[in-house]
């Protein structure tokens, strides 16, 4: 049975699969079973920050695996206090953690926060929450539902109540009232066409929240680790939220989520949980993630890339405006906003005819996430085949 013919048997269809088989990488080029090369500025959708084959994490991870992988969350965890410590430093934020498996468990345990906070401090009882069009916030049933995209919620439901979706950030304040606990949202929403929301804009909301004690949640699962620059989007933004959730370039490619929020006493003893959360080896990943990012932060080099890759992006959407409107995002979470899907597809899908990974966003966006670590070499050759890909549209 050949890997298509078995993939196909024994997998459920979720995904609309390429069948290509990679083997290795090394930073930014993967390479299939025949020996091809790809340049990857998808980077597994936003999760390998440090680049495939990273040296410094292979070991540590190694490392870590010949003394505990996982022992249970009933007791201390030397690299998840470790981990917890470096986010606080770093994001600059008086704040505690907890440690999940993926953005979608991060979420649910913030609306679990924003949930007993509006049980316990306000009468009538707070619990509704409120998002923006466009949005996305995971797949399980609440993130599913809190997900600004009405296509998204077909034949799940019931789903539970008290989400509620504004048209954008202007919108949101008519959707506030008595009942509002939290406003969720993305800085640069990743999903819905690699959108920034406008710096002026959340700042005047945040402050507005913090008037009427509604909290402010924000989803950085994608911006967040270094994503647009700094540790987190909220830092590049000048806001301070109630609630941070990270996942993705966490853990490097070993999974781990996050929440990181001001309101250290809500949840108690046996209010929240997670078998795997934070364990030995997901947060030893994290630790040495930070590590090679602060490092490469410091050196002013992840700055440098960044403009390097955002001149290269902006030249081709101007020579090649037949086929864009412009080119959106922040830092290294970047789009090119095609005119139509049927242009969107064609680029993607010829993309990897010619040995480059890019993504498919909302908005008919071409998305492109490269690893933090992506060096020139790699930029120069990835838009020289996105080129190559393309020119003949």
């Amino acid at each position: 049975m050949d890997l298509k013919t078995m993939d196909q048997t024994y997998i459920l269809p979720t995904y609309a699969k390429n069948y290509t088989n990679f083997v290795s990488g090394k930073n930014s080029v993967l390479y299939d079973e025949a020996g091809r090369d790809y340049i990857d500025f998808g980077s597994g959708i936003a999760v390998c920050s440090v680049g495939h084959g990273n040296e410094k994490l292979q070991n540590a991870l190694c490392k870590q695996l010949e003394k505990i992988t996982h022992i249970s969350n009933l007791f201390v965890i030397e690299p998840q206090a470790q981990l917890a410590k470096k986010l606080v430093e770093l994001s600059g934020y008086d704040m505690q953690l907890f440690f999940g498996n993926s953005g979608a468990e991060a979420n649910e345990a913030a609306i679990k926060i924003a949930r007993k906070y509006g049980e316990v401090d306000g009468e009538p009882k707070r619990y509704k929450v409120v998002t923006l069009e466009h949005s996305f916030h995971g797949r399980t049933i609440s993130t599913l539902k809190a997900t600004g995209q009405q296509s998204m919620h077909s034949y799940f439901g019931p789903f539970p109540d008290g989400f509620e979706y504004a048209e954008d950030m202007d919108d949101v304040y008519s959707r506030l009232d008595d009942h509002t606990v939290a406003v969720m949202i993305e800085l640069v929403q990743g999903e819905g066409g690699i959108e920034p929301m406008e710096k002026q804009k959340v700042q005047e909301l945040a402050k507005e929240l913090k008037k009427r004690d509604i909290l402010l949640i924000v989803d950085e699962v994608q911006t967040g680790i270094y994503r647009t620059g700094e540790l987190l989007a909220s830092n590049l933004y000048e806001i301070t939220p109630d609630i941070v959730t990270l996942a993705k370039g966490l853990g490097g490619g070993v999974p781990i989520g996050a929440v990181m929020t001001g309101l250290k006493d809500v949840l108690g003893p046996g209010d929240h949980g997670s078998t795997f959360g934070g364990n030995y080896l997901s947060s030893t990943a994290g630790v040495t993630v930070l590590d090679i990012l602060e490092q490469l932060k410091s050196s002013g080099k992840l700055a440098e890339a960044m403009v390097y890759f955002s001149d290269k992006l902006e030249a081709v959407a101007q020579k090649y405006e037949h086929l864009f409107f412009k080119s959106v995002g922040i830092g290294f979470m970047r789009g090119l906003r095609a005119k139509d899907a049927d242009v969107q597809g064609k680029i993607i899908q010829r993309c990897l005819q010619e040995g480059l990974i890019v993504l498919k966003s909302g908005r008919n966006t071409v998305r492109f996430l490269p690893t933090l670590t992506v060096t020139k070499d790699e930029i120069d050759e990835g838009f020289k085949r996105f080129e190559k890909a393309i020119s003949t549209l």
